[in-house]
């Protein structure tokens, strides 16, 4: 072969390669589903966009089908049987409850999630290596090993209340992973469940009275009584705690977070890889490399708590 024929076969299959890249990248069609407008999950579905975009799925070549059930279950049921019906080249989600109404309901299409717990616990994938069918993603999901060591540096917590809902699995998780580190680290986890906003109005003097610290889950239900919790915080000089950046953000005092803006893109990365004649169950289910901790100095100084030096030094981000 001469070095004329050796260039123009190598221009030929470099020209093929664009070609398909190309004709991969164009005209898809993505259907999102958030289970709410939480931050985090409108956050998570940002990241996605900017991940497939950096990848070469941009808009307007790249459309986007975004359903919201605003928290309310009948709504997110009609909205599966919605999607169910769409011709979507792929689907994104974002949330534990999100994620398990569609990853049930549609398994002849491409399901990647965002901003859920423990994807594996949730029995939306078979393990973090692989989840064994048309679903991968990326988790929220902190170490709580770290998450009581960033707290101790605030505080030596012997009673750390947990606010969580029965009836989202995400908020259950985190408590089993708290309680299953409580007689390690000398640590007395005290469940506070709620099913209605009234629960929480209820019991939440009490626990704050009686808690060294109080933890806030990702419970849909806990979040919308928020600004309660943290004006009891400030009254009883409580410390809370979460592993969720938004929650810092609406004011939760100290956070052990993944970013949802990062997770997003990575999720997005994801999609595109799929897009481009991936398998989902062959890209492992991901967190983020290393834990932001955020401090919103607003409840520490509404609620006279003091940040000591160790702490300070290692914070990422201060809400002012």
């Amino acid at each position: 072969m001469t070095t004329l024929c050796r260039y123009a076969l190598v221009a030929l299959v470099v020209f093929l390669a664009a070609l398909h890249s190309s004709e991969a990248c164009a005209g898809k069609k993505i259907g999102v589903f958030l289970y709410s407008s939480e931050i985090r999950y409108v956050d998570a579905f940002r990241g996605f966009k900017d991940g497939m975009k950096l990848e070469g799925f941009g808009e307007p070549e790249t459309t986007y089908l975004l359903e919201n059930a605003n928290g309310n279950k009948a709504t997110a049921a009609g909205l599966v049987t919605k999607f169910a019906k769409s011709n979507m080249d792929l689907y994104f989600t974002a949330g534990t409850s999100a994620t398990i109404l569609l990853s049930k309901n549609i398994t002849d299409k491409p399901v990647v999630f965002s901003a859920v717990y423990d994807p594996v616990k949730s029995g939306i994938a078979r393990s973090w290596r692989s989840s064994g069918n048309n679903t991968t993603g990326t988790s929220t999901i902190i170490p709580m090993s770290i998450l009581l060591d960033t707290l101790k540096l605030l505080k030596d917590v012997k009673r750390l209340a947990v606010l969580y809902n029965p009836g989202e699995l995400n908020s259950e998780y985190v408590l089993r992973d708290l309680m299953d580190l409580q007689q390690s680290r000398g640590l007395k986890v005290l469940p506070v469940p709620t099913t209605k906003k009234e629960d929480v109005i209820a019991v939440l003097p009490e626990v704050m009275r009686t808690s060294d610290a109080v933890y806030v889950t990702g419970s849909n239900l806990v979040n919308s009584q928020l600004t309660y919790i943290m004006e009891m915080a400030a009254k009883y000089r409580t410390v809370t705690i979460t592993h969720l950046d938004d929650l810092v953000e609406k004011g939760v005092l100290l956070g052990v977070t993944s970013s949802s803006y990062q997770i997003g893109f990575q999720a997005g990365e994801k999609a595109a890889k799929i897009l481009k004649g991936a398998k989902p169950a062959s890209l492992p289910i991901e967190t983020v490399k290393r834990p932001v901790i955020v401090l919103n100095q607003r409840s520490a100084q509404a609620a006279q708590i003091q940040i000591p030096d160790k702490l300070a030094k290692i914070i990422d981000r201060k809400i002012k």
